[in-house]
């Protein structure tokens, strides 16, 4: 070792970054599927994932839960059943609603569930909660969507109520007919989608 090398400042190195590896083994068959087949408050929940320059995120993927039309948490299993001759997964059994699913992104950052319209719970308007994987993450990142109606629950929900109008139209899913809603993630940047922490 010469006296240059031992004088040189050593400087750390950056953290790694989650990803992009989302399309091996997580996403399962069915994962989109959360409402049971055929049951008549199914709606459709869509958007985009995009980054800071407003370019799409090709690899994020996305966890949603969210309770049933009752406003109750499903406890039942489900979403990732297992063949019991294969071991591998058989996905959802199309019957029970579990109210998880998990979706990827596709190459332009696009992702859909169809789920069932969630009811209000504990003073909180209507919402899903989400969680987004994506490339240059080093942790997961957890928001809400709204559904847009009734628009009085939105008014008193808490945690809308202590956003400015700007940061709140970030949360509220976009009604289109249907019954679908639209929702785009937007990473950082402006308009960037409100996340949350829990302590």
């Amino acid at each position: 070792m010469t006296a240059d090398m031992t004088t040189t400042p050593v400087h750390p190195t950056p953290a790694h970054t989650v990803g992009p590896f989302y399309g091996y083994a997580l996403p399962f068959p069915g994962g989109a599927e959360i409402a049971p087949v055929g049951h008549p408050d199914t709606i459709t929940v869509h958007g985009c994932v995009r980054d800071g320059a407003g370019d799409p995120v090709p690899d994020a993927l996305l966890e949603f839960w969210g309770p049933g039309p009752d406003g109750e948490l499903p406890r039942i299993s489900g979403s990732l059943r297992r063949d019991p001759v294969t071991g591998g997964f058989l996905g959802r059994d199309g019957v029970g609603f579990t109210g998880f699913g998990r979706v990827p992104a596709d190459a332009d950052g696009h992702w859909a569930i169809r789920t069932l319209r969630p009811g209000a719970r504990g003073g909180n308007a209507p919402y899903i909660g989400v969680c987004v994987f994506a490339r240059g993450l080093t942790h997961h990142l957890f928001t809400r969507a709204y559904l847009p109606e009734p628009a009085e629950a939105l008014t008193a929900d808490p945690l809308l109520a202590s956003l400015a109008p700007e940061r709140r139209a970030t949360l509220v899913a976009a009604a289109e007919p249907h019954a679908r809603y639209r929702f785009d993630i937007r990473l950082q940047g402006e308009s960037e989608t409100v996340f949350l922490e829990f302590l």
